[in-house]
C-alpha cells in the first residue's frame, strides 16, 4: 500500500529489482571483509569526503602498493596525484598519520562489545576526519547494517522520494539521527533496507555498485 507522502516508490522498487542481485552481493562482501583489511577500509573512508568514490579507490590502492600500514611514507604526496586527486590532500594526509597511530585502539574498540550505532557515536567522537557520515560508510563497508551514510546524494534522492521534506543545512549528531530515523522509516515501509537503498541510490549517480 502507497505511504501518504512519499512519492515514485513503484519507480524506485523496479530500480531496486533491477539491480536486487548486485546490491545483495555487494553487501555480502561488506561482511566478508577480513579484520586485516580494516586498516585500509578506514583510509578509503577518511578519503572520501568531497572526493569522488572512484579516485578515493585508486588512491588506496596506491597506497597499499607502497604498505603504507607498515612504512613511514608521507600520505600526502601520494593523495597529490593527476591521476587521482584527493581534495584537501595536505589535511587528509595528517588524518591518515593520525588515523595509522591510532589504529590499534580503533581494532580494540571494534573487537569488543558495542552495536553499530555506539561504535559510530565512538568513532566520530575520537577519530579525526571522521564525522558521523564517514563513521556509517566505514562501518558499513566492514559488514555493519542499518547505519545511514547521509551524504548529500543520499539526502537529495530521499527528498525525491518524500522520505523528508528539505535538504539540511547542516547535520548535527541529534539532526542525523532525526533524518536517519526517517529513512529507516520509509526503508521498512517500502520492504527495502536502508544498505539497500543507499547503494541503489549511488548507483544511480554512478552507473555502478559502489563502496
Amino acid at each position: 500500500m502507497k505511504k501518504a507522502g512519499y512519492r515514485n516508490v513503484d519507480t524506485l522498487k523496479a530500480e531496486f529489482q533491477s539491480r536486487r542481485k548486485a546490491i545483495k552481493q555487494r553487501l555480502r562482501e561488506f561482511a566478508c571483509v577480513p579484520t586485516s583489511e580494516y586498516f585500509y577500509e578506514l583510509v578509503y573512508c577518511l578519503l572520501t569526503p568531497q572526493t569522488s568514490a572512484v579516485n578515493a579507490g585508486k588512491a588506496v590502492t596506491a597506497l597499499v602498493a607502497l604498505n603504507f600500514k607498515e612504512c613511514e611514507i608521507d600520505p600526502a604526496r601520494v593523495l597529490h596525484q593527476k591521476t587521482f586527486y584527493i581534495r584537501f590532500h595536505n589535511t587528509k594526509g595528517k588524518h591518515l598519520l593520525t588515523a595509522k597511530k591510532q589504529f590499534p585502539e580503533i581494532q580494540q574498540r571494534l573487537s569488543g562489545d558495542g552495536t553499530g550505532t555506539e561504535h559510530r557515536a565512538w568513532l566520530a567522537e575520537n577519530v579525526k576526519g571522521l564525522g558521523w557520515k564517514e563513521s556509517s560508510h566505514f562501518l558499513r563497508n566492514i559488514g555493519y547494517r542499518n547505519l545511514a551514510i547521509l551524504d548529500r546524494h543520499i539526502l537529495r534522492n530521499l527528498k525525491r522520494h518524500g522520505a523528508i521534506r528539505t535538504l539540511p543545512t547542516t547535520l548535527t549528531p541529534k539532526r542525523y539521527v532525526s533524518i536517519e530515523k526517517r529513512f529507516a522509516r520509509f526503508a521498512h515501509d517500502i520492504g527495502i533496507s536502508i544498505d539497500e537503498i543507499d547503494l541503489l541510490f549511488w548507483s544511480r549517480e554512478t552507473g555502478e555498485i559502489l563502496k
